[in-house]
């Protein structure tokens, strides 16, 4: 644990106020707390600690006062900001219409060693990360430290607009280590200069302070494609105020609307009209700063924008730093877990496609368990209540087919109340976004080829370990046609080929015929009893 150091200057910024000002500010012996002096034209000058603001003097703040001071500053830039050499003080002004400064704002500027252990290991994994808070809260602190420390093993370049990360003046302030620093002429040309740091200086690391513009955003999202880590600050609170700012919300992928067919907006239970995450988000770690000594960590931004788009509640870890300066982390609780069966679909299709293959392998894998588990437990006196997520599943079918099996099977509407997720291989094939999370989760996945009764309560039968739950292990002439007809639309619709399951002579008899009056070609292929039907184009 690294005992945090801090090391300000103060002389440097009383240096530049007049005397009595300067002299209420030593008698006052609150350096230690001190973030800000203002003086405003015309009213008193206070001083702005981190629990409190008091009053340096009673009498008003002249032109005079504001003119000692802009005259021991360097040239006042295009953002109206100026600093002091070597220093990482930074002193902002107001103008009135005819340009002309009313007043200032002089914050002090620390180098704080020993903060950035608290996000030490989310910093060395070389994701990118962004560090989101209010003004004060200290980004800036964390993200000089941040900065250092990285350059002690990396090529790092800060791009420093404003030059508090790096101090004014042409060198460097010694808290930035051995990093390289840029600075940029003016804030708008912000974007440009991080491009050019990738292109001309071959860094591993890009710094940056206050990404505030859409250009600069977009800037960061080039920057992290061409493979560069980066470490970025931005204004805000939490990664809800982000994603509801449209300057700044790509940084975490952005958000669209999207209009729902009927079908889909009544298997969500939704309303036609719904919002989701537009892209990949630039940064993968995004840190909200609480207080100096406290934080939340949203370890997975693409999962925790999609959570919150979807009304979940979000899950943070929380890390922070008692009195002691001892750190304590607390993980995320973790989502419910389901019941541990393996995860498969019932008749999958044999092409692989996304991994499909791979849930069938497991599927196949318990198959034997399943028969030996059905016949020690054909009178089972009661079965446990499985919670099913249907997924593009008719529900109506589904809900019938289990009350004349008689199971305990609970049809819910929130994934995240169900203990398997069964849906369609059109859905599955597609990589639906659900499923895709109910995967990540550990939650079994079954998948049906239609939409057919008996194909649920072969599913059930499955599910519930029952000996008998299915009809039969031939394929029925309904679920044949169903199978071949969407095979064809694949094809139409732009898919080389697809391999149908196996079937009997009589159905890829049938099968064939389909496929010739939609103008393909098809042809079996394989040994009995695993010979099949592939359709594709000519």
């Amino acid at each position: 644990m690294t005992k945090r150091q801090i090391t300000d200057d103060l002389d440097a910024l009383l240096g530049v106020l007049p005397e009595d000002i300067k002299q209420a500010l030593v008698k006052a012996n609150n350096g230690d707390d001190l973030l800000e002096i203002i003086l405003d034209l015309g009213r008193v000058s206070t001083a702005r600690l981190i629990a409190d603001e008091i009053v340096l003097l009673e009498r008003e703040v002249t032109r005079a006062d504001i003119d000692y001071v802009v005259e021991r500053l360097g040239e006042i830039d295009a953002d109206n900001r100026a600093g002091l050499e070597r220093s990482l003080h930074r002193i902002s002004a107001i103008r009135n219409r005819r340009g002309h400064i009313v007043g200032l704002t002089c914050r002090v500027g620390r180098a704080v060693y020993g903060t950035i252990d608290i996000i030490q290991d989310l910093i060395d994994e070389g994701k990118n990360l962004l560090l989101l808070g209010r003004p004060g809260i200290g980004k800036t602190t964390m993200l000089r430290e941040a900065a250092r420390i990285l350059a002690d093993g990396k090529r790092v370049v800060i791009v420093d607009t404003s030059n508090e990360i790096g101090g004014d003046g042409d060198v460097p302030h010694p808290a930035v280590g051995r990093a390289r620093r840029m600075q940029v002429a003016t804030p708008s040309l912000q974007h440009e200069v991080m491009i050019e740091a990738v292109e001309n200086h071959n860094p591993e690391v890009i710094v940056i302070d206050e990404i505030g513009r859409e250009l600069e955003a977009a800037a960061a999202r080039t920057i992290a494609e061409r493979g560069v880590q980066l470490i970025g600050t931005a204004h805000g609170i939490t990664l809800e105020n982000l994603l509801l700012n449209p300057t700044l919300s790509d940084l975490v992928g952005g958000i669209e609307s999207v209009t729902l067919s009927d079908d889909e907006a009544r298997r969500r239970g939704t309303q036609k009209t719904v919002l989701e995450r537009r892209a990949p988000p630039t940064f993968d770690v995004l840190i909200e700063i609480q207080t100096r000594d406290s934080l939340a960590v949203h370890s997975d931004v693409a999962a925790a924008v999609d959570s919150l788009l979807r009304g979940y509640p979000q899950q943070t870890e929380r890390r922070w730093r008692d009195e002691e300066s001892k750190i304590h982390v607390e993980k995320a609780p973790s989502a419910p877990k389901s019941r541990q069966r393996t995860s498969h679909g019932v008749e999958g299709p044999r092409r692989r496609r996304d991994g499909f293959e791979a849930e069938r392998a497991k599927g196949a894998g318990s198959s034997n368990d399943y028969i030996n588990s059905a016949t020690r437990t054909t009178q089972r006196k009661q079965l446990d209540k499985i919670r099913i997520y249907p997924y593009g599943v008719a529900r109506n079918r589904l809900a019938n087919a289990s009350k004349r099996m008689r199971v305990p099977a609970e049809l819910v509407r929130d994934v995240n109340e169900a203990d398997v997720l069964v849906t369609l291989r059109t859905y599955y094939r597609k990589r639906q976004r659900t499923v895709i999370d109910a995967e990540h989760r550990g939650m079994p996945v079954y998948v049906l080829r239609a939409n057919t009764v008996s194909q649920m309560e072969r599913f059930l039968g499955d599910l519930f370990n029952l000996a008998a739950a299915s009809s039969g292990d031939d394929q029925t002439v309904e679920d044949a046609v169903s199978d071949t007809q969407r095979a064809i639309e694949t094809v139409l619709n732009g898919e080389r080929w697809v391999e149908l399951t196996p079937a009997s002579s009589y159905l890829r008899r049938v099968q064939h015929k389909m496929a010739k009056q939609a103008n393909l070609v098809s042809h079996s292929y394989g040994k009995e009893p695993n010979r099949r039907v592939r359709i594709f184009r000519e």
